[in-house]
């Protein structure tokens, strides 16, 4: 046989044929296998879309609160209640009924007193349960740590428990959640991994606080390093270290972190050390897009973490050498929108911009919300299907902000217009061990209901499935199947929630 022909359907409502032609005289096995992976994510991927130019954003309510009470950041329930999040700082944590999105209303509050008065910086969820951040991450040393509350019912939130680092220098930065494990960005006080399996027993389990002698500086001013920006991957954690760059921490040995690999755009601090803050950060499979500060965002290769390399930058206003007092952006939070292939990054003075990464070595802004010289500046940002959530805080430094609120928008976004629904990128599933030569498990951060795992070879063929899965884990027995790279698809209420490769080995 001289060729093989691969055909891929594509979604939402299209009706295509994807041919590709493989030489089999001349390609190696791996090849075909790459290729064929290469077509079925790419073309799982392939919504038409609305111009990036032309989303129309549409303002639909304001939550105002005062600069006393900060609103930080918020997020949209990750189970699609009608519900908002608000860590709303001094004012502990807010919950909104949005069902109504031009007239959202609180229907509940969390205060501070419950979790030793330790103001709210930011807010994540898994599951049935908020994990916040807690403690003002913009005094050092101020002390804070993570409280957990259950959100089962969103209307009636419980605090089943809180954690506070016994290090004074520690503040709430970041939380974020993989199986029972839990990872808190505690500013100064680094990375604190803590045991949640549970809920209302937290237990400390290790910390790790990387060295400030990266990047190379001289001097190097121990309050400008912090944890405070995090994603983390099968036990891998990307830390955003502020003036410390991006630090690649291996916690697949919990009690015993280590620090892998770094990243720090040496033209923000060769010839000279100019101010720069990695803020955040978000994965897309080997790509990372990093928010820094004045410097814009970052596009970054890390499929070799202790050899990262810079892809892409999107700089309008070619930092360092703009100052960062002047300078228009300060990009903080950043959301990526994979099916889109745009990011969503507030930008402080100048509210929130939108990045089409299509083409990741040239990021390009292609759309804007907000403007500056209004007195204004964002802090957080979300996005759920077609709706954008900014928050806004009141500054002095680097911009000038005189009012806190949470801003409620609308778009059209490509998955809204074509009505496909996103798998949620919030559900973090891990198959372990992976490879596996006899049986690997499914595990979920969230509760499972009536979920089913659907497994295909290489050519698309279902091989086998398990239907009816409840609870955060299964058991996938290899049986009678081949050795080699298969697909898993995780589906609930026909919704997809994961994919993820598996490989079976003698």
């Amino acid at each position: 046989m001289d060729f093989i022909v691969f055909s891929c359907k594509l979604p939402a409502k299209q009706e295509a044929l994807r041919i590709f032609k493989i030489n089999m005289s001349t390609m190696k096995k791996s090849t075909i296998i790459t290729a064929f992976l290469t077509i079925v994510f790419s073309s799982a991927n392939t919504i038409a879309q609305p111009s990036c130019s032309s989303l129309n954003i549409t303002h639909k309510a304001d939550i105002v609160s005062n600069c006393s009470q900060m609103m930080m950041t918020m997020i949209h329930d990750q189970n699609d209640h009608p519900y908002l999040y608000v860590a709303n700082k001094e004012a502990g944590l807010k919950v909104y009924d949005i069902s109504v999105i031009t007239a959202p209303s609180l229907v509940a509050t969390v205060a501070t007193t419950l979790f030793d008065m330790l103001d709210v910086m930011s807010v994540s969820q898994y599951g049935n349960y908020l994990y916040l951040a807690i403690g003002n991450s913009f005094v050092n040393p101020a002390g804070g740590g993570m409280a957990i509350v259950d959100v089962t019912t969103p209307a009636a939130p419980v605090v089943t428990d809180y954690y506070i680092a016994p290090d004074a220098n520690s503040s709430g930065g970041i939380v974020r959640v993989e199986g029972n494990l839990a990872y808190l960005g505690a500013m100064q006080s680094g990375l604190i991994i803590l045991d949640v399996a549970d809920k209302s027993d937290i237990q400390f389990v290790s910390q790790f606080i990387p060295a400030i002698d990266y990047p190379p500086v001289p001097n190097p001013n121990a309050g400008h390093y912090n944890a405070r920006g995090m994603e983390v991957r099968n036990g891998i954690v990307y830390l955003c270290y502020d003036a410390g760059g991006i630090r690649i921490i291996n916690c697949t040995n919990k009690l015993a972190p280590v620090e892998t690999g770094h990243w720090c755009n040496p033209a923000m601090y060769l010839p000279f050390d100019h101010p720069k803050a990695y803020n955040n950060i978000v994965l897309d499979d080997t790509l990372a897009y990093v928010a820094v500060d004045y410097a814009g965002m970052e596009v970054l290769n890390i499929s070799d973490t202790g050899n990262i390399q810079m892809t892409g930058w999107w700089n309008p206003y070619n930092a360092p050498n703009t100052n960062w007092f002047g300078c228009n952006i300060h990009a903080n939070e950043i959301h990526f929108e994979k099916n889109c292939r745009r990011v969503f990054l507030s930008t402080g003075k100048s509210d929130m911009h939108v990045i089409d990464v299509s083409n990741p070595a040239s990021p390009d802004s292609c759309n804007a919300y907000g403007g500056t010289g209004n007195e204004t500046g964002t802090w957080g940002l979300g996005v759920w299907k077609d709706q954008i959530y900014l928050s806004y805080i009141c500054a002095a430094v680097p911009f000038s902000s005189l009012l806190t609120q949470v801003t409620l928008l609308t778009y059209d976004t490509c998955l809204a217009t074509t009505g496909v629904t996103a798998p949620n990128t919030n559900t973090s599933v891990i198959f372990s061990p992976n490879p596996f030569s006899t049986q690997t498990v499914l595990q979920s951060d969230k509760t499972l209901i009536n979920a089913t795992l659907t497994v295909n070879n290489i050519f698309g063929q279902m091989v086998t499935q398990i239907e009816n899965i409840d609870g955060p884990s299964v058991v996938f027995p290899r049986g009678t199947l081949a050795s080699g790279l298969y697909v898993a698809r995780l589906t609930e209420e026909n919704k997809t929630i994961a994919t993820q490769k598996l490989i079976i080995t003698e």
